[in-house]
């Protein structure tokens, strides 16, 4: 399966989508996409779809189609998301050649180059309006979003196929313990829901007819904050500022609790542990060396180790009182009244 992945031709992908029950043209086009093959095709009505092709081995058919149903249910609510599109039996997920693939409709817009006030708040009640849908049931079959999964995991599996050079494993997985350790404590007492888990600017598109979110591939149960800090991750006291803007939205459709902001240093030091761990098992895929030319060389880990080690003093000379006294910001600061927000929603 992995070789067909890799040696996906235009042939193939017509054949898919030609039995899927759609009529391309032969016109197609590969967009950029490393964890699975991704391809816009116009259509024989002039229309164009994209068809995805999951990574073989990465979800089973269960997890997949629990993403489906998560992004039909949010469709549902009218909460604006790309999802893929049913096939003449029902159903949005196909197998060719044994590769799991989806036919999705093709969306356009942009993302901007940084949000305003108001788009920050109109997002935070976008994402509360999601985490709503999220929280009615669990994805039984998706990954949990903890220091186990993104944290101890990937540590083992990249000292076990030893990635690390001999003198940064010691200092690295020391960190990378005492990270989870610390996530361990804050996360104790946290709800975790179905997430996006990966709902950052790349995945937010806006066009005529406002945002939407799209590629739910990361989708998880995990803390609703994630969701948060990946739209304004921005370090110190502007990330704290833009998060607490969203959050007024945000809390206008759900309740979020300020201490669950701890999370967000411990987070963001997840994600990067996870994704040196992403790239070292996607390795020998033929994208991946020329993506990512420095990866595994003593300057990359040294760079990971630093970075990590600039996370533990973060979030060391952090406290609780500190985040929710940031995290407060007044509504003179926001210069923006509900009666607006409410109309630019319905709106």
């Amino acid at each position: 399966m992995t070789d067909s992945f890799y040696g996906l031709t235009t042939d193939t992908i017509l054949d898919a989508v030609d039995a899927a029950g759609f009529s391309p043209t032969g016109h197609c086009l590969a967009l950029n996409s490393l964890e699975n093959r991704v391809y816009d095709l116009k259509l024989e009505d002039g229309s164009h779809v994209v068809v995805k092709f999951y990574r073989p081995g990465r979800w089973s058919a269960e997890q997949l189609q629990q993403e489906h149903d998560y992004l039909f249910e949010l469709q549902a609510e009218e909460i604006p998301v790309c999802a893929p599109l049913r096939f003449s039996d029902g159903n949005s997920l196909r197998t060719w050649e044994n590769i799991y693939f989806a036919i999705w409709p093709r969306t356009g817009g942009r993302m901007p180059d940084e949000f305003t006030d108001s788009q920050l708040m109109e997002l935070g009640r976008l994402i509360a309006r999601m985490h709503n849908v999220g929280s009615r049931e669990s994805a039984s079959h998706r990954i949990t979003l903890n220091a186990d999964s993104f944290g101890r995991r990937p540590l083992e599996y990249l000292l076990t196929n030893d990635f690390l050079p001999e003198h940064i494993r010691r200092p690295y997985e020391e960190v990378v313990l005492e990270l989870c350790d610390i996530y361990d404590r804050l996360s104790a007492s946290v709800p975790i829901i179905r997430i996006h888990g990966d709902a950052h600017g790349g995945n937010l598109l806006r066009g005529d007819d406002g945002w939407f979110f799209l590629d739910f591939d990361d989708f998880c149960m995990g803390p609703a904050v994630q969701d948060i800090w990946l739209l304004a991750g921005q370090k110190g006291l502007e990330g704290m500022r833009n998060r607490s803007i969203l959050l007024q939205g945000y809390r206008q459709f759900r309740e979020f609790s300020d201490e669950w902001l701890q999370l967000v240093e411990p987070l963001r030091s997840l994600r990067f542990i996870h994704y040196s761990y992403w790239i070292a098992k996607r390795i020998e895929d033929p994208a991946f060396p020329t993506a990512f030319p420095h990866f595994g060389t003593e300057d990359y880990w040294a760079n990971e180790l630093n970075d990590l080690q600039d996370q533990m003093r973060i979030i060391k000379e952090s406290d609780v009182e500190s985040v929710n006294a940031v995290a407060e910001i007044s509504e003179e600061e926001a210069e923006l009244s509900n009666k607006d927000f409410f109309w630019d929603w319905e709106d």
